[in-house]
């Protein structure tokens, strides 16, 4: 697991949740500062060795879920000698200038015959010698994909790529498979298990374009996503710690807590966790797991916990229809358990607005300082 390591005008009442005194959950809340052992016992954590065994094992669970993560490339992405990790190839296909950056359209190349489709805007301001922070911003279920983190169409709640931009970060917007210019993604002919951990592969390789991008430093970057973006989110950083910071904006609650409101699909499958079925998700879930909850092997206390002791930010509105904010608060308190192990209790931030499934400007630009905090 080494390698994977590597990767490995409203105004809104919010509540920050204080984790000290907190009273914590039953269930897999109480198995987060445990591990499997050697002899294959349950065991309590107590050293910082044996929580990097117990995050290897919350990887492993991940893996189960959604598929082999696909090898570990050690070398720079642009090393010709990585057969199937060529390099970049680049094309540059629009660009918009602004009066706070440059908005390029671009596809380069993440693996042989893989191209990722993305926005990368690169701020105009900037101070001799001095390299831009960086942000991975992923987008919603859309159908415009990056346009969606662009503010373009209805979504001026989600133009978090060009806000960040204007801020002085260089950003980077990555189509999801499925959406925006791969429209026409194909699950059924490529080398991943689901479409998440194809998305966790080019995610990755995202964070490898920003590294190899001459005016960003390598060192501070961040990401950044709402609902699919949210967890999308969650699921890179857990595999790539050079992601320092992250953001989830209504992208989780613990499983059992899930609401999809499809009721022909929840009627179809005997699940309202049908969604999972979609290749562009996880069809494990049926196929493996005949979307029976309790038999998942992981929850998404265990993922934020994964993201430890790095700084994580969660905007949970409490009329969020899909991800109940109850199970946020559980899963909040459980995490927390973790971060205050690792000594990074304030490193654990969530705001619940009182909003449906959005992401409010107040929450939006406490996030964004959230961000300023710990990359500027």
């Amino acid at each position: 697991m080494a390698g994977i390591n590597r990767f490995a005008g409203i105004l809104l009442l919010c509540f920050c949740i204080a984790f000290r005194g907190v009273s914590f959950g039953q269930g897999t809340e109480a198995g987060l500062l445990s591990y499997v052992d050697a002899k294959g016992q349950k065991a309590p954590v107590k050293t910082l060795f044996e929580w990097q065994t117990k995050r290897s094992q919350i990887l492993d669970s991940l893996q189960a879920f959604f598929g082999k993560f696909p090898g570990d490339p050690d070398m720079p992405p642009f090393d010709s000698r990585i057969a199937n990790l060529p390099p970049f190839h680049t094309v540059i296909k629009d660009s918009v200038k602004t009066n706070f950056y440059i908005r390029y359209n671009i596809r380069f190349t993440v693996a042989k015959n893989e191209e990722v489709t993305a926005y990368l805007y690169i701020p105009l301001k900037k101070e001799k010698g001095v390299r831009f922070p960086a942000m991975l911003a992923l987008h919603q279920t859309e159908d415009i994909g990056k346009g969606s983190v662009d503010g373009q169409g209805p979504y001026i709640n989600l133009a978090y790529a060009k806000e960040l931009a204007q801020r002085g970060y260089v950003v980077i917007a990555p189509d999801y498979p499925s959406f925006g210019d791969q429209k026409d993604y194909n699950f059924a002919t490529d080398r991943y298990e689901s479409g998440v951990m194809k998305a966790i592969f080019n995610h990755i390789r995202c964070v490898d374009f920003l590294q190899a991008t001459a005016d960003v430093d390598p060192e501070r970057i961040g990401v950044i996503g709402h609902s699919l973006g949210g967890h999308s989110a969650m699921y890179v950083a857990a595999f790539d710690t050079r992601i320092k910071v992250i953001v989830s904006s209504c992208g989780w609650t613990l499983n059992r807590y899930y609401n999809n409101y499809n009721e022909g699909m929840r009627k179809k499958y005997g699940s309202r966790h049908w969604g999972y079925v979609q290749e562009r998700y996880s069809p494990l879930a049926l196929t493996k797991y005949q979307l029976n909850v309790e038999s998942f092997p992981f929850d998404f206390d265990e993922l934020i916990a994964a993201l430890a002791p790095r700084p994580f930010f969660s905007n949970s509105p409490i009329h969020d229809a899909n991800f109940n904010v109850e199970g946020v608060r559980v899963g909040i308190a459980n995490a927390s358990q973790v971060y205050h192990f690792l000594k990074a209790d304030d490193n654990l931030q969530v705001r619940y607005p009182i909003a449906s499934h959005d992401f409010p400007p107040l929450i939006r630009y406490e996030a964004y300082d959230f961000i300023d905090k710990y990359l500027k």
